[in-house]
This record gives structure tokens, C-alpha cells and sequence, in this order.
């Protein structure tokens, strides 16, 4: 094996001994740089997604072959067992995974970022791989100990998101007497030890190294631990900047321009996206960087008030047949029972008797940024007719008829109305302000935040349970016999 040989995730570092391949390397790298960005800017939005998605791979595809073949001079056979295996299993968990799965598997996508980070630190501690000039020692030093803390942060932060979205760990809020000092004295002790790491040798840095990296995986956990689960569309959307200022720092400890490039493109859009959706939830960004989301309620919620009234299949169809204006409003509970496509059909048959139908998506709808759109999309849903919570919210209170199918916390009027509630503070879509309200579950249970819904009982809210599939099935078959 070629001893100056060391890789990343787009592949391996430059021989300084091929000035031709490598400037046709960097400019292939440039390529790809572009292609990234064109990307993001595809999927920015549903009309351009699909093309943003593809100029992703092709953008990715062009870094590898790169590397492989303008860069490598050796150990292609260590390379291919590692990517084809890795192919197959993306693909076939890219095969496997419903759209209900893929907020955890992209929560442990990230974790593998993250972990990646570590492993490049501590071996480029080891051993550099790159050569490293008596005065960038200071400067590389710096680069493994912030990739790895970043890295750590991660990996870590990222598990237990993956635990939280998948269902194996309580969603609610886990905060600890003083957590923001305990946040605050881990990044202190980590600084401490960074100035430790920087002055001693190689061998006496690895103390201090790893010790960081068991105190940044705490920090990790406690971050995310502190998140309630109305708020983990944000966390998924934090995780993904984490993981690409990790890949950025790789990218640095490697002298790997793609990698930097990319990891900062990741980075940078994930913060940006975060940001967003805190303002959209009247959330503080620093409180989600800190775990400060959830459990900030200073005492008992308010007792419901009301009696639940329930539909029927029968006594939904018909008002929506009395109905002129309709607004659906989605949840994750729809992507469980896959029902995005017959409500689609439902949608078709009230579009074509003249009825105006639109859709109001919150932005933190499902478990994942997007959630909902994706799954909209999927059914082929016209993109004219599916708006923002923002866009839309002003037009609840003239609107006939309501469907909430599978949604609650975002439906949640507590939010507005219950200083105590852990949800106060976070805009939701008000549909009981229309004239009529239709909630579509399987039954009373609180949603993944844990907080009971006030919607559930007032005057003009009706109950119907059971499948949402199911009863949008029904619904379409006795809209067409009609």
C-alpha cells in the first residue's frame, strides 16, 4: 500500500508527484463545486428538485472518478472494497426505506459524517498523510482537534436523533437542572484541553484528544436530548450543517478542496435552512445550537374544556359536497398510512366539480424538512395548490371545510393560547377558525410532542377515526358514486 496514501468520503488526497493529474484534478473539483451549488439551487424548490437532485450525483460522480483516476496511484483494490459494498447497501436501503423512514435514515447518515470526522482526526494525529510544514503544524493541530469535537458532536447528536425519530426513545424532552452551565463547562473544558492538545508531542496529545472526544459525544447526547419532538424537523436540519462543517474540517486535515468545499456547502445551507425554520416557529437559533427547545413551560397546561363529536365517513363526504372552499392540512400520520395518493384522487374529483381545494403545510410538518411536499409531490399534487402555513393561515377563517389528516402538534391551538404549554410560542396552522373541522385519526393520542390537543373538543371540530388511507379511500369511492 502506498505509505502517503489516505482518503475521505470523495475519495483520496493528491501526490504531489503528478502536477498533470492533479491540476486536471482541481479543475475537476471546481466542476464539481459548481455542480453542488447548482444543486442546492434545484432544490430549493419542488418544480427543480429533481433536476438539483441529479445534478448532485453527477456532481459527486465527477469528484470520485477524479480522485480515482487524476489523483490515485495506487490502492484501488483497498478502495473498491470499501465503495462496493457501500454502494449496494445504500442502494438497497435507499430501495427499502418508506418515506416514513427517511427521517431516521438520514439522521444516520449523519452520524456516519460525523463519525467519519473522528476516525480521519485521530489517524491524521497519527499520521498526517499530507505534508505538513513546521509552520502549519499549529495550524493542522487545530484543524484535528475542532474536526474531531465537531465530528464527535455528530455522531453522537445524530444516534440519538435517529433514536428519537424511529420511536426507541421517548420524543419528550429530557432537561437537566442547569444544562446550559453543564453545555457551557464542556466547551470550556474542551478549549482546555485544546490548548493541552496544541502544546504536547504526538504521543502525549492523544490524552487530551480522546478525552475531548468522549466529553464532545456527551455534549452530543445532551444537545439532542434537550430537543422536544415537535421541534426534530429542526434537529435534522441542525445535524445536517453539523455534519457538513465536519466534512469541511476533514476536508482541511486532508488539504481535500472538494471536501472543503462541499462540507461548507452542506454546512452553510444547513444553518441557513435551521434558521429559517426557527423563525417560522418563533424559536430562538441559538436555543437550538444550546438544546434549548422543549421543556421550557413554567408550570401546569390548561384543562381542556369541550366534548369530542365524532364523524363518519357519510357526514365528511357530504360536507364536502356542501363545501366551496377546502383546505387539507397534512401530517406524518398521512405518510404513515400512505394516503397521500387517494387523497390526491380526492382532490382531482373536488377540483373538477368546481371546488376550490389547497393544501397548508406547516414547516415542520412530518419529521423531516419538506416532509410533506416530498410526499405531495410523489402523488403527483399540482405544486400551485400546495401553500405555506404563512400563505395561508389569514385564509382559515373563511374557509367551509377543514381536513386534518394525520397532523397535531402543528394544529395545536395550546400553542397560542396556553403560556404553559411545552409548544407555547410555536406558530401553528389555525384550523379552527374555519367553519367546520374535520381530524382524521386513529385516536386520541397526544402527538410526538406529547401535549394534548384543545382542538379535538370544540364545537366545530369532528373526529374521524381510524386508518387515514382507509377513510380517504372510502371517502374517494363515495365521491364517485355520487
Amino acid at each position: 500500500m502506498v505509505d502517503n496514501l489516505s482518503y475521505s468520503s470523495v475519495g483520496l488526497l493528491a501526490n504531489d508527484s503528478f502536477p498533470l493529474s492533479q491540476s486536471l484534478a482541481t479543475v475537476a473539483y471546481v466542476v464539481a463545486a459548481v455542480l453542488f451549488i447548482f444543486s442546492l439551487a434545484g432544490l430549493s424548490h419542488q418544480t427543480t428538485a429533481k433536476r438539483g437532485n441529479v445534478l448532485g450525483i453527477v456532481g459527486m460522480i465527477v469528484a470520485i472518478v477524479a480522485t480515482a483516476f487524476g489523483v490515485m496511484t495506487g490502492g484501488f483494490s483497498v478502495v473498491a472494497f470499501a465503495i462496493l459494498p457501500a454502494v449496494v447497501i445504500g442502494a438497497v436501503l435507499a430501495a427499502r426505506v418508506p418515506m416514513t423512514g427517511m427521517p431516521e435514515l438520514v439522521a444516520l447518515l449523519h452520524s456516519f459524517v460525523g463519525l467519519a470526522a473522528v476516525l480521519v482526526g485521530i489517524s491524521s494525529h497519527i499520521e498526517p498523510g499530507v505534508e505538513v510544514i513546521p509552520s502549519e503544524e499549529l495550524i493542522h493541530a487545530i484543524e484535528i482537534f475542532a474536526g474531531v469535537f465537531i465530528g464527535a458532536v455528530t455522531f453522537t447528536g445524530s444516534i440519538l436523533a435517529f433514536l428519537k425519530l424511529r420511536g426507541s426513545v421517548s420524543g419528550k424532552a429530557i432537561t437537566l437542572p442547569g444544562r446550559h452551565a453543564l453545555n457551557i463547562v464542556m466547551l470550556v473544558a474542551s478549549g482546555a484541553l485544546g490548548v493541552w492538545f496544541v502544546r504536547a508531542d504526538t504521543n502525549a496529545a492523544m490524552v487530551p484528544l480522546l478525552i475531548m472526544t468522549a466529553i464532545a459525544s456527551v455534549l452530543g447526547i445532551h444537545i439532542v436530548a434537550a430537543i422536544g419532538g415537535a421541534d426534530m424537523p429542526v434537529v435534522v436540519s441542525m445535524l445536517n450543517s453539523y455534519s457538513g462543517w465536519a466534512a469541511a474540517s476533514a476536508g482541511f486535515m486532508l488539504k481535500n478542496h472538494a471536501l472543503i468545499i462541499t462540507g461548507a456547502l452542506v454546512g452553510s445551507s444547513g444553518a441557513i435552512l435551521s434558521y429559517i425554520m426557527c423563525e417560522a416557529m418563533n424559536r430562538s437559533f441559538f436555543s437550538v445550537i444550546m438544546g434549548g427547545f422543549g421543556g421550557g413551560w413554567s408550570g401546569p397546561a390548561a384543562e381542556i374544556e369541550g366534548e369530542v363529536t365524532e364523524y363518519s365517513v357519510n357526514d365528511t363526504v357530504e360536507l364536502l359536497e356542501e363545501s366551496q372552499s377546502i383546505v387539507i392540512v397534512p401530517g406524518y400520520g398521512m405518510a404513515v398510512a400512505q394516503a397521500q395518493h387517494s387523497l390526491a384522487e380526492v382532490v382531482k374529483e373536488l377540483t373538477n366539480r368546481g371546488k376550490e381545494v389547497r393544501f397548508a403545510i406547516h414547516p415542520v410538518a412530518g419529521r423531516l424538512p419538506g416532509h410533506m411536499n416530498v410526499l405531495l409531490a410523489e402523488a403527483n399534487v399540482p405544486y400551485d395548490i400546495v401553500l405555506e402555513m404563512d400563505e395561508i393561515n389569514e385564509d382559515m377563517s373563511g374557509t367551509d371545510a377543514i381536513l386534518v389528516i394525520g397532523a397535531n402538534d402543528i394544529v395545536n391551538p395550546a400553542a397560542l393560547d396556553d403560556p404553559n404549554s411545552p409548544i407555547a410560542g410555536m406558530p401553528v396552522i389555525e384550523v379552527w377558525t374555519a367553519k367546520t373541522c374535520v381530524v382524521m385519526k386513529r385516536g386520541m393520542a397526544t402527538g410526538y410532542a406529547g401535549v394534548e390537543n384543545p382542538l379535538f373538543y370544540k364545537p366545530n371540530t369532528h373526529m374521524l377515526f381510524g386508518d387515514a388511507k382507509a377513510n380517504v379511500d372510502s371517502i374517494l369511492m363515495a365521491l364517485k358514486g355520487s
